[in-house]
């Protein structure tokens, strides 16, 4: 999916959605913001980090340090523990022989016990993973996130293949989670916008359809971003200004 974004700007401590149909460009949106896909065009910056070129060894380690992500082909490590997935979390700040053997420091184990108490998984911080059911490995990603202590969430649809009850508590703790940093979600389900945002950008066929407040998304906003075959209208708002180069793709967050 190529996106056609003129401006957009996320400011730090934001919780934003982003919605759309399959292929509108909702992933392809994500994986630029981790840096795992660069910009063709135009301006791109992340964390204060350009993300045009290839950023050194130094610089991407650091960056992916910041960066926390709950994707849909992210899963925990099915042949470690709980807890040893908790764990990983803390390896960018772990260093030496320390983090090349997973021989953590005590207090990194207290925090990732805390991690775990907070999801309400302190009671299988033993198990191994592949015996948890979709909802709890979803928790273990989310008690990774607390260890990692990111300034920038990615969610891919978080809620994926989740009954309801599970995904409102996903979406509960996932927001805890976050408290501190910037949430940025790809949600499937209209009905999880109010728990996990206060922003919702709607996109349609690689460009921003809306960007509004989660209190002006109603129904009439859903009901044109989800029709089809409709050429979309990027509606300028107080969020999105508009950029003078119309060949360019401009994104920031700060």
């Amino acid at each position: 999916m190529c996106l056609r974004v003129k401006h957009l700007e996320i400011g730090l401590g934001e919780r934003v959605a982003v919605i759309g149909h399959n292929g509108a460009g909702k992933s392809t949106l994500l994986r630029l913001l981790s840096g795992f896909v660069r910009p063709v065009a135009g301006q791109l910056v992340v964390l204060n980090r350009s993300l045009n070129k290839p950023l050194s060894a130094h610089d991407m380690r650091a960056f992916r340090c910041e960066v926390g992500q709950i994707m849909q082909n992210l899963h925990p490590v099915e042949r470690l523990t709980v807890l040893e997935n908790v764990l990983i979390g803390c390896l960018g700040r772990t260093r030496g022989w320390r983090g090349l053997t997973r021989c953590y420091p005590p207090i990194e184990v207290k925090a990732a016990e805390a991690a775990l108490a907070s999801v309400g998984l302190m009671k299988q911080a033993e198990t191994r993973t592949d015996a948890l059911s979709g909802g709890e490995r979803q928790k273990v990603a989310l008690a990774r996130l607390l260890m990692q202590r990111p300034r920038l969430i990615l969610a891919d649809e978080p809620t994926a293949a989740l009954d309801p009850v599970a995904a409102r508590e996903v979406c509960q703790l996932l927001v805890q989670a976050s408290a501190g940093a910037t949430l940025i979600s790809v949600v499937h389900n209209p009905e999880l916008l109010p728990l996990l945002a206060d922003r919702v950008i709607g996109m349609k066929q690689g460009c921003i359809a809306f960007d509004l407040p989660i209190a002006a998304v109603d129904e009439s906003c859903l009901d044109a971003l989800y029709k089809r075959n409709e050429v979309p209208r990027i509606k300028p708002v107080s969020r999105q200004s508009q950029a003078t180069d119309n060949n360019h793709t401009q994104s920031c967050l700060t």
